[in-house]
């Protein structure tokens, strides 16, 4: 297959080709097949390379994150712990302000009484049982007209 071919034209003349042999042809192939499984082969490495990269930077991430959880997890916690403390202290400052508010009530009829007369006194002897219900003394068990005995103890209290 090393001789060359012979074409014949319309017009009937042949014409004498220079072409490849079938070997020479196959020769040619065979090396495109060789440089493209090459080039393969290297896209395929860099490709697994840069998969691993990847991989390696998620997993990097994930630590970061996980760390970073950790953290934000541990200030919470110190944040719900504060905040129930606080809480609780705003619950006994209510408390508080309310019985302030009852004496500063009962505080301000005495003085009410002490310097318009005896006249409100009925309305002392409501605030002060108001002010004992408030504490817990049993309410209008207790209620009576302040004495000056009474009006004595509220101002001391």
């Amino acid at each position: 297959m090393a001789s060359p071919s012979t074409v014949t034209n319309s017009s009937g003349s042949s014409l004498l080709q220079n072409s490849v042999s079938g070997e020479d042809l196959k020769a040619v192939m065979d090396q495109r097949k060789r440089k493209r499984r090459i080039s393969n082969r290297e896209s395929a490495r860099r490709s697994r390379m840069r998969k691993q990269q990847h991989l390696d930077d998620l997993n990097s991430q994930l630590h970061q994150l996980r760390e970073d959880n950790a953290k934000v997890s541990a200030s919470l916690s110190l944040i719900a712990q504060h905040y129930f403390e606080v809480e609780a202290e705003n619950s006994v400052l209510k408390i508080q302000s309310m019985e302030l508010g009852n004496r500063l009530m009962a505080l301000n009829d005495i003085l009410h009484c002490c310097l318009t007369g005896s006249n409100a006194v009925s309305r002392g002897a409501f605030l002060h049982q108001s002010m004992e219900a408030g504490r817990g003394f049993g309410g209008a068990k207790h209620a009576s007209i302040l004495t000056s005995e009474a009006q004595r103890r509220i101002f001391l209290y």
